[in-house]
């Protein structure tokens, strides 16, 4: 399953959080651009895409894409917008 690009990626060490936010910040973005934080999430597809890269190293990709959005469009991105859309309640 390629994305952005990758074609031999089972073949390559697992890539670094910095790696990842600079090969995916540009369709990051462009999708929360056009869509706003409110109707956008990160997410993620583990184990299923374990072999794309580890998971700590993929969060830590969606915070470094995300460092420039405000509080609140973080907020949206990594759990309000996930709430609403699930119905989600976690008082």
């Amino acid at each position: 399953m390629p994305f952005g690009g990758w074609k031999v990626r089972m073949a390559e060490p697992d890539p670094a959080s910095e790696v990842l936010a600079q090969q995916w910040k540009p369709y990051l973005e462009t999708v929360i651009e056009a869509f706003g934080a409110d109707r956008c999430m990160f997410e993620s597809n583990f184990p299923v895409d374990r072999f794309g890269c580890d998971y700590v190293s993929l969060w830590n990709a969606f915070k470094r894409v995300a460092a420039k959005y405000s509080a609140a469009e973080k907020t949206a991105l990594f759990s309000g917008t996930a709430k609403r859309v699930y119905r989600v309640n976690l008082n």
